[in-house]
């Protein structure tokens, strides 16, 4: 059984910074200490905080790639290097993220994420996401039209069997037809029905949240906009409290002025900070393959030929930023990339520093610069 004493760090729920101890026991948080105080108990190691800031490790809901791999490569090299990324930006556990494409390439990168769980190098696979192929072609977005298709009862039920209880969360856009007959089914089996890529009106988004979606992926990207005269499916998910929220908080996918309207509408329990990264993530500019689209990524920003954005580059911890310099409080962002997320996927042992909690933590400067990761009491990464 081993222990790790964590000294002299400060949480955002400090009203004015004062020292905390933290002792983590066999991945676990055992007691949290508001001094920094002396101990006859033996631990293994002992990690020095240096006053900086102690947050839950981020839960990245929506990330497709990482470092030049893309998870739906078909290797297990890919999953593992987006687990090493994760860790580096400050996630401790993310739903690898699939894009449209053939059944037969899907169930591939399946197989490859249930081999790589378990043994992540970094972050934690805590389950899987699939955004599409249930997607409109009205607003595909950089989503691969030729494999779009209209929801498929027969063809989940082979995704589910091939996924297991990794399956947590499912994209699909609900006007299509089947889409309300695929959400019942979803909820019927405890699986996130998420509304994106949609075309969907006001009522109909308002029949998919009564259908049993609960969750919209990235909140304004890739859906019907608002208009005074028909809302589309933002309005709907702002009117119903159940309904959370992403948002790809990186300055390109949605300006400050929406994030703070998401944050005031949803607030920092019903809104998600996500990535939707593709391997462009940690790389820098040049042009990447993705989802079967060649991807110019200039100055940070992925676009196709045609300038249709193309999934995202920022970090979560960038992402946190962002958010704080955007208006909300950090207390709310921390709240937003950590317990929020664990709270909708059901990990009620993640995303909090508390007694009994994972030993998931992520130490940061005041620059949200990540200076050490642990990972179910486990130092996964720290800054050189």
């Amino acid at each position: 059984m081993s222990t790790i004493l964590i000294r002299n760090v400060r949480f955002v729920s400090d009203a004015k910074p004062k020292p905390r101890t933290i002792l983590i026991r066999n991945g676990q948080i055992e007691s949290i200490y508001n001094d920094d105080v002396s101990f006859d108990i033996k631990t293994d190691s002992a990690i020095e905080g240096n006053g900086q800031l102690l947050i839950p490790g981020m839960i990245d809901v929506h990330i497709h790639g990482a470092d030049g791999f893309d998870m739906m490569d078909g290797t297990i090299e890919s999953v593992e290097a987006v687990s090493r990324a994760c860790a580096r930006t400050g996630c401790t556990s993310f739903l690898a993220t699939s894009v449209s494409s053939s059944l037969q390439d899907l169930l591939k990168m399946i197989g490859n994420v249930k081999e790589a769980a378990g043994r992540e190098p970094g972050a934690g696979l805590v389950g899987l996401h699939i955004e599409g192929p249930y997607l409109n072609v009205k607003r595909k977005g950089m989503q691969n039209e030729q494999y779009l298709r209209h929801p498929d009862l027969d063809e989940m039920k082979t995704i589910l069997e091939a996924s297991g209880s990794l399956l947590r969360m499912v994209t699909l856009a609900p006007e299509l037809p089947g889409g309300l007959e695929m959400i019942r089914f979803l909820k019927e089996q405890g699986i996130i029905a998420a509304i994106a890529h949609s075309d969907s009106t006001y009522e109909e988004a308002k029949a998919a949240f009564q259908s049993g979606a609960s969750h919209v992926t990235h909140c304004f990207n890739g859906m019907r906009p608002i208009h005074h005269r028909d809302p589309g499916v933002v309005i709907a998910a702002f009117e119903d409290s159940s309904v959370s929220v992403q948002a790809i908080v990186d300055d390109v996918h949605l300006h400050p002025a929406i994030v703070r309207l998401i944050y005031r509408e949803k607030g920092p329990d019903h809104m998600v900070l996500i990535t939707d990264a593709l391997q462009a993530m940690g790389m820098g500019d040049g042009t990447y393959l993705f989802g079967g689209h060649e991807v110019r990524v200039s100055h940070g920003v992925a676009t196709l030929s045609d300038g249709t954005l193309a999934s995202s580059t920022v970090t979560m911890n960038q992402a946190l930023g962002k958010a704080v310099r955007s208006g909300i409080p950090l207390k709310d962002a921390v709240t937003m990339a950590t317990k929020t997320p664990a709270d909708i996927l059901g990990l009620p042992n993640k995303g909090r520093i508390e007694p009994g909690a994972d030993a998931d933590l992520v130490l940061m400067n005041d620059q949200f610069e990540v200076l050490w990761t642990i990972v179910n009491g486990k130092l996964v990464y720290r800054r050189d």
